[in-house]
């Protein structure tokens, strides 16, 4: 891939066409559900980008509200493309979320008090939430504040005053002061 530094900015259609021709061998060389989790995410991008919030969409979201998100491109080690999440706060139009997956190899991993207490404190073992089909993990690492036109659907609820959501809170803030 081309670094930005030796772009010839002089001449925008060489410019663009380098781009153009270095996505379409970034997409052909990707497995198939990768490259449909990216374009989705293009897509998502160019309908949404220039919204204010998922209220356009219908949409109103609160705290303890588990949504289905596009989180776009990830650098490695970051959360990417469409994957469920908990909202932990709405603030000023945007919605702190903390990413979740339901892979098993997580879940085996992740910090419990009780059944894990040497495993990943950065994750979170949620469990089954109502709405969803399999146990979910959150990546505590991940929590950002993000434009709510992001948010797909809303999937499920974690009450906010119940002792699971609290717990979040209180885990996530552990990890802001290790």
């Amino acid at each position: 891939m081309s670094e930005i530094n030796n772009f010839n900015y002089s001449n925008i259609d060489h410019l663009i066409k380098d781009h153009i021709r270095e996505l379409r061998d970034e997409y052909y060389s990707m497995p198939v559900s990768m490259a449909r989790s990216t374009l989705i995410s293009e897509y998502n991008y160019k309908t949404r980008s220039k919204l204010k919030s998922c209220r356009h969409f219908g949409l109103n979201i609160s705290p303890g509200d588990i949504c289905f998100i596009d989180f776009g491109r990830a650098y490695v080690s970051e959360i990417g493309y469409q994957h469920f999440g908990v909202v932990l706060k709405v603030f000023n139009g945007k919605a702190f979320v903390i990413p979740m997956t339901s892979n098993h190899e997580a879940w085996l991993k992740a910090y419990d008090e009780k059944d894990n207490p040497e495993g990943l404190k950065h994750l979170y073992r949620l469990g089954y939430v109502e709405g969803l089909y399999k146990e979910s993990v959150l990546f505590l690492n991940d929590g950002k504040y993000i434009n709510t036109a992001r948010i797909i659907d809303v999937k499920g609820n974690l009450p906010v005053n119940g002792a699971k959501f609290r717990n979040i809170q209180e885990r996530f803030i552990e990890g802001l002061t290790l």
